[in-house]
């Protein structure tokens, strides 16, 4: 099996670069930069690297001739950004997908995976949603607006004849995560955490970068062609991981639960200071809003049709906290920017 990947080289990209090469599987990555780290991680992991970039289609065209398979990974996601890295983020999820399933159309590329979001379909309420659930809530963010086009873009191709299974993980977590999430984790472990809180009863279905990889990789071998697989875990609220956070050592233990408002009325003008540190505008309106929105996905059918089996998020967040804490006592930087920045070890 040869597979053309992008999206290899991040957060998900390498533990289901692993994946799929455990399967005996040829992977072709399509990088920006060959000679970086991250990409000569997974090139020592046997995947042969190929320089190009998701907005540019001819960039894409000979590697992916003669593929059996197209895994569409790639996406960039960042809350709180400016006005024109929305723009550049709305190129990258929406155009570059349409720029990789029009290729992998155009070249007959017999089996497509894409892979989407949970937030695609947006706020789904108390009521327990499958794949039948269209959305209901205007998105919250751009990174949410961009992966509803994009999803938008895939079934799109569906209709047209591709044979695309479309992939939907949710909260994907872990140790050195890059999202919202993680550097809300290294906040807590490095006891900086604010006791303020919010959004105590969203729900959230959880699982790990790991257990999201192979779900990922068993759409790839086992799913068929027009369908969509919910990747969301196991679901869990905000208050129960705050609670389960609580138990390890960490930040401040007691919190001041607040309305969403509040929130992200504290958060903006956090958000420029977040970016002249260097690092995300984690606490964001946008993050603000999103941690409020609840997103009650069903895996049913992934478990049910492909066998996949994640682990229990409790089990999960409990792992990636102590993992953070031995990542902290590597950093030989104390400034807050270098506390919080994933070290980009390769884990999962």
């Amino acid at each position: 099996m040869r597979v053309f990947l992008t999206g290899g080289t991040g957060f998900i990209g390498r533990p289901l670069v692993r994946r799929l090469i455990g399967r005996g599987w040829t992977v072709i990555g399509l990088v920006r930069n060959p000679s970086g780290p991250e990409a000569q991680s997974i090139h020592a992991h046997g995947v042969h690297l190929v320089p190009g970039d998701v907005t540019d289609p001819a960039s894409m065209r000979t590697a992916m001739t003669g593929a059996d398979m197209v895994i569409h990974n790639a996406a960039w996601y960042e809350l709180g950004l400016t006005t024109k890295s929305a723009q550049l983020m709305r190129r990258i999820n929406v155009d570059g997908t349409e720029n990789v399933l029009n290729l992998a159309h155009e070249l007959s590329v017999p089996r497509v995976v894409y892979v989407s979001s949970l937030i695609a379909f947006g706020e789904t309420g108390k009521q327990v949603r499958d794949e039948t659930f269209e959305r209901q809530a205007p998105p919250t963010s751009a990174y949410e607006l961009s992966k509803t086009e994009a999803h938008a873009v895939a079934l799109g191709y569906q209709r047209r004849g591709l044979p695309l299974m479309i992939a939907c993980p949710g909260n994907v977590i872990g140790p050195d995560d890059h999202a919202a999430w993680g550097y809300y984790a290294r906040l807590y472990v490095n006891g900086l955490m604010p006791p303020m809180a919010w959004a105590k009863d969203s729900i959230f279905a959880h699982a790990s970068v790991g257990d999201t990889a192979e779900g990922i990789a068993l759409v790839a071998e086992k799913g068929r062609p027009g369908e969509t697989y919910f990747l969301g875990g196991d679901l869990i609220t905000m208050n129960e991981v705050l609670s389960l956070w609580s138990t390890t050592p960490g930040g401040l233990k007691r919190r001041l639960w607040v309305p969403t408002a509040v929130a992200a009325a504290t958060f903006t003008p956090l958000e420029p200071l977040q970016r002249l540190l260097g690092i995300p505008a984690f606490s964001s309106r946008e993050s603000a809003r999103g941690a409020a929105t609840t997103f009650a996905y069903s895996n049913a059918k992934a478990k049910q049709a492909l066998g996949w089996n994640p682990r229990p998020p409790r089990e999960v967040w409990l792992e990636t906290l102590q993992v953070e804490r031995e990542l902290r006592a590597r950093r030989k930087k104390r400034d807050l920017a270098s506390l919080l920045r994933p070290l980009g070890v390769d884990r999962g």
